[in-house]
């Protein structure tokens, strides 16, 4: 039986920009490779609000998990919430709930919770609050969209909240092999050895080194056995 499906939604504009670094998919990738849930697509949408609704309605008809990172902050461009009620038709208001936790984060550091931080409160219809151990403000999920903020730090304690919630399957192991010759010398001899283990997927990630090429053959599956026969069958052909 397949692994259920993944994707990822990485909304803003400074990620397009290149001015942000995005840190949260490799983070995502690896805890989800470890609960056997595969990540299929990752989508980078700008801070625009068709954009967003469009990419959410068509990654969670698609997949069985979606995870959104960006854009539920206090500053105006943070959209996400309000786009992610527009996908699923409900409507978005402040929530008591959401608004209590905000409440007793700031006054317990002596600030006003004004206009700008509620917005941060405001919840769509329906969803369900993602715990925020770092800065309080809560994520969301609505269906099987699970909804996060961009900052690294906060992205990977939501991450922690929901994956116990989600259903995985088989954990994927992988096998790493360097060839030290060029992508055109192994291609054929690759080709066949993934005819012949169709279950597993074999990635070919060339490299040059002092002049040299070559290439770091990741071999990944869910049966660690069936890993590990193909990378010895892969060593055969091309010995060290």
């Amino acid at each position: 039986m397949p692994n259920p499906t993944a994707a990822m939604l990485v909304i803003g504009d400074e990620i397009l920009s290149g001015r942000t670094r995005d840190a949260n998919m490799y983070h995502l990738s690896g805890e989800l490779t470890v609960a056997g849930i595969d990540l299929c697509e990752v989508r980078v949408v700008s801070d625009d609000a068709d954009a967003i609704v469009a990419a959410v309605k068509a990654l969670s008809s698609a997949y069985d998990t979606v995870v959104t990172s960006g854009g539920i902050g206090p500053t105006h461009d943070d959209i996400t919430a309000d786009c992610i009620a527009s996908a699923f038709g409900v409507e978005i208001d402040v929530r008591e709930d959401a608004r209590a936790l905000l409440q007793a984060h700031y006054d317990s550091k002596g600030t006003e919770l004004n206009e700008s931080r509620l917005r941060m409160a405001r919840i769509p219809d329906g969803a369900t609050l993602i715990d925020n151990p770092v800065s309080v403000a809560p994520g969301f999920t609505l269906g099987n969209v699970h909804v996060m903020a961009g900052v690294p730090s906060v992205f990977q304690a939501m991450v922690a909240t929901i994956l116990p919630t989600l259903t995985g399957g088989a954990p994927l192991s992988s096998s790493t092999y360097t060839i030290n010759r060029g992508e055109g010398d192994i291609a054929g001899p690759l080709g066949d050895l993934a005819k012949a283990f169709p279950a597993l997927s074999i990635g070919s990630y060339p490299f040059q080194k002092e002049g040299q090429f070559g290439s770091n053959i990741v071999i990944r599956g869910a049966d660690s056995a069936e890993v590990e026969v193909a990378r010895s069958k892969l060593a055969v052909v091309f010995p060290k």
